[in-house]
């Protein structure tokens, strides 16, 4: 059903699932680092900034979630529900803060479990998330009135300053 919805942009069929199994390579990659005995033993202080990043960057994506009623785990224009731009809340300052908490999330991820390793499939879950931004914020000037307008407003996708 998540993948059949008529309305989902093509390339997101791939991509969206890419993501969900990046997600879970994380935590697989970890314990077969662990079985392996080569995982690294980082110290208490990197996996305590590593957990309030998580923590902080869990905020930021559930307040995008919170702040835009129209947050999907698919690319598309809900034009059954009115969809429209939003453009309060963490949308003040990167257009796709939800990819940018999950992003700082699999960055901070491998730190908390040991595990360096962990660390091919956070570069390559990036990369995805990085194209996927793209493709999506393209999506939505081309076919989400005002988007424009709004990407013209909050230059930065992911991270002020950057991009």
């Amino acid at each position: 059903r998540y993948l059949d919805q008529p309305d989902a942009v093509s390339w997101d069929k791939l991509l969206s699932p890419l993501v969900g199994m990046g997600g879970a390579l994380i935590p697989i990659t970890a314990g077969i680092e662990a079985l392996l005995s080569t995982s690294t033993d980082f110290s208490m202080w990197v996996k305590i900034i590593s957990l309030i990043l998580i923590i902080a960057s869990y905020a930021l994506g559930s307040y995008a979630l919170i702040a835009n009623r129209f947050f999907s785990g698919m690319v598309r224009i809900q034009s059954e529900r009115g969809h429209q731009v939003v453009s309060g809340g963490p949308y003040r300052w990167v257009r796709h803060p939800g990819y940018a908490g999950a992003i700082l999330t699999y960055l901070a991820i491998p730190l908390l479990l040991d595990s360096l390793w962990s660390f091919i499939p956070v570069v390559l879950l990036v990369v995805v998330l990085i194209i996927r931004t793209s493709k999506e914020d393209s999506f939505l000037q081309d076919e989400l009135a005002g988007y424009r307008e709004y990407a013209a407003r909050v230059r930065y996708r992911l991270i002020p300053g950057l991009w």
